[in-house]
């Protein structure tokens, strides 16, 4: 071997800051995982690391990362991984870094200086397709590079996990929670804690609790957008949701029936006693194309959307725009339940069109100074 080719445990560290933790999605440098790294003359690479948990569930993914990183290496000939496990004392370490010095049980979101924009997805009446609409929505601004999470807070009626395909459980370090990633969405719901298909028989106060420690306790890294999936109508959560995270805004979806509208039209309304913003409205299951012709065949007649996004408008005194019309399309069911959103299995399809559009118009406002305080001050005469 030349003297070029020996490499430098500073070399291998360099390799190992372009591993990043798969639940914590972060460089394994940063966080503390790294315990040691070694070299000898012969290129034989060893590097140690320190699991956050015994039985983490990622710990393959962890080893055939590192080996592909150091492996790459000019000189290196093999590659051992070890693995410890973290002290209490360095995950109570490792919390505090992820926390970035905050409180405990603080919502990150709610705070004035917070860049996250969040959407509650509501629906007056269950069988919208509330669900299905804000997976794909995650999906989307997901492929757009965007930082994206969802909290699915139908405690009831979780239905996210499945759609996203999710079947692990959130790893715990202390009292933070690491929720599962899934098409670069980060995902937690009750379901993930809960046996099988049991229900979730809570009154008020547990779905209050629920809510304060999904959207506290959980690490959410520095999102972009976090989605909020409602149970219908305008009951706990619904409130909830306003008292935690005051700055959310509210996403309306319903179907073109006027029953469904009327109902939608309620959900939306209670941002008027939460003083919240209302995004817009996405009128679901709008038409289905005709097998034999071009035609446009509107099974659950037509006009609700934009009769909610209207009277919305006159209540709230601002224009609530309707965001877009989201034909039936059997591969939108199908990706829920296989697990891989229709935006991703099929962007040509024109549900997803339509998804991707929405997806762009509640995004395109720029992060940049919305929610800032900012220390400005008129100038003297």
């Amino acid at each position: 071997m030349t003297a070029a080719s020996v490499v430098t445990e500073e070399q291998i560290r360099a390799a190992l800051a372009r591993v990043q933790d798969p639940e914590i999605r972060r460089p394994i440098t940063e966080i503390g995982m790294v315990k040691s790294v070694a070299v000898d003359a012969a290129g034989a690479a060893n590097v140690a690391i320190y699991l956050t948990v015994a039985g983490c569930p990622l710990k393959d993914k962890l080893r055939t990362d590192i080996t592909a990183e150091v492996g790459a290496l000019d000189g290196i000939t093999s590659v051992a991984v070890e693995m410890d496990v973290m002290s209490q004392e360095q995950r109570q370490e490792l919390q505090a870094t992820l926390r970035g010095g905050r409180a405990e049980r603080e919502i990150p979101f709610a705070k004035p200086g917070s860049l996250t924009r969040v959407f509650a997805v509501a629906s007056g009446k269950g069988g919208v397709g509330k669900s299905s609409v804000t997976v794909n929505l995650a999906a989307a601004m997901a492929a757009k590079g965007l930082k994206v999470g969802i909290v699915d807070a139908d405690i009831y009626g979780h239905s996210v996990p499945r759609m996203l395909g999710v079947t692990e459980r959130p790893t715990q370090v202390q009292d933070m929670i690491m929720a599962p990633v899934a098409h670069d969405v980060r995902v937690i719901s009750i379901g993930m804690f809960t046996p099988g298909n049991e229900p979730v028989v809570w009154r008020g106060p547990m779905l209050h609790r629920a809510l304060q420690q999904f959207l506290a306790d959980v690490y959410w890294g520095d999102l972009d957008v976090l989605l909020l999936d409602l149970p219908p109508g305008t009951g706990d959560v619904a409130i909830s949701v306003a008292q935690l995270v005051p700055n959310a805004e509210i996403l309306v979806v319903t179907t073109p029936q006027q029953a469904a509208a009327e109902v939608a039209e309620r959900a939306g309304t209670i941002a008027l006693q939460t003083r919240q913003r209302i995004a817009g409205v996405v009128e679901n299951m709008s038409w289905i194309p005709c097998p034999h012709c071009d035609e446009k065949v509107e099974v659950f007649g037509s006009g609700g959307g934009q009769t909610v996004a209207d009277a919305l408008s006159r209540v709230t005194g601002t224009t609530v725009p309707l965001l877009g019309q989201i034909p039936i399309d059997l591969r939108l069911r199908e990706g829920g339940d296989g697990g891989v959103p229709v935006v991703l299995a099929e962007p040509e399809a024109a549900a997803s069109q339509v998804l991707c559009s929405v997806a762009e118009k509640l995004t395109v406002r720029s992060r940049g100074l919305v929610g800032m305080s900012l220390s400005v001050s008129p100038a003297g005469r």
